[in-house]
């Protein structure tokens, strides 16, 4: 009896693999096969957008794994027509839940260091220098202001486009005139975003 449950799961096992396999493989061409982002107008934008791709690539085949074991189970055993009584019961799995914890230990483990620390470390490398233009926005209801700090140029934007030099550090000094509301200062192919706060003044390179 053992060696015919053994023989089940084992068959189980490889099916719901080669499952998980083909949907991994579908997945992660579907995926890099995407633009979903366009061009990115800034060195930190195109470390994010790698950091993005890597954890997308990483994360399919732990959401297919999920997917394939969960419908598996609920189609390959789910219960009979007309049958009341309890399935026999069936002990953990020890090398299924060790495999799981392993696995999923080291890959938390490695997005921590990268894209995690070394993205902080690439985003907030050029905390120290000294810009090559600085830009003061500040956030009103419905709009923008920015001012060309040491240029005699100040925009009021609600419909125009911020203009920036290209191959240059710029840092933006953001904060907010309404005392009542949070603004979100986010340039889409920057890749980044700051809330614009009342009375604090926060920065963005």
């Amino acid at each position: 009896m053992a060696g015919k449950s053994e023989g089940v799961l084992n068959r189980d096992t490889l099916t719901a693999g080669a499952i998980w396999v083909l949907l991994t493989i579908v997945g992660e061409l579907a995926f890099l096969s995407l633009d979903i982002f366009g061009d990115a107008a800034s060195e930190q934008g195109t470390f994010i957008d790698d950091a993005f791709i890597l954890l997308v690539v990483l994360g399919i085949p732990v959401f297919t794994l999920v997917i394939t074991i969960i419908g598996y189970v609920v189609l390959k055993f789910r219960a009979k027509p007309g049958k009341l009584e309890d399935a026999e019961p069936v002990r953990t799995h020890r090398k299924w839940v060790g495999f799981w914890l392993v696995w999923s230990t080291i890959l938390c483990l490695a997005v921590i260091v990268h894209p995690g620390y070394t993205g902080l470390l690439e985003l907030r490398a050029t905390a120290n220098d000294e810009p090559d233009l600085t830009v003061n926005v500040t956030g009103r209801r419905w709009q923008w202001v920015y001012e060309y700090e040491g240029r005699d140029v100040k925009l009021l934007l609600k419909d125009q486009m911020l203009v920036l030099p290209n191959d240059s550090l710029i840092r933006f000094n953001i904060t907010s005139e309404d005392q009542d509301v949070i603004h979100s200062f986010w340039i889409p192919a920057f890749r980044m975003k700051i809330d614009a706060v009342p009375g604090l003044m926060t920065t963005m390179d």
